[in-house]
């Protein structure tokens, strides 16, 4: 059974992820990373890296699908940073 509280994780994860893809998107088409920052990039993929972790180990489907989605978006960032420099 669902409760309430996951709604609202469910709902949290579903909009701060997607507040990523129209940056990874952008950068992946016109491979321009010059306004991202490195260290933005590596700081935010640990810590998506933990949020997930700590999902994990809680068991909390929000968390975890919303992360793992993230941390895709973040990577394919990080990834266009260093391969676009």
């Amino acid at each position: 059974m669902i409760y309430q509280t996951e709604y609202l994780g469910y709902a949290a994860g579903i909009i701060t992820t997607l507040a990523f893809l129209p940056q990874a998107i952008r950068i992946f088409r016109t491979r321009r990373t010059r306004d991202i920052s490195l260290l933005w990039a590596f700081a935010m993929n640990i810590g998506i890296i933990l949020w997930l972790l700590y999902g994990i180990a809680k068991n909390d489907l929000p968390i975890i699908a919303a992360n793992s989605i993230t941390l895709m978006l973040l990577m394919i960032i990080l990834y266009c940073k260093v391969r676009y420099r």
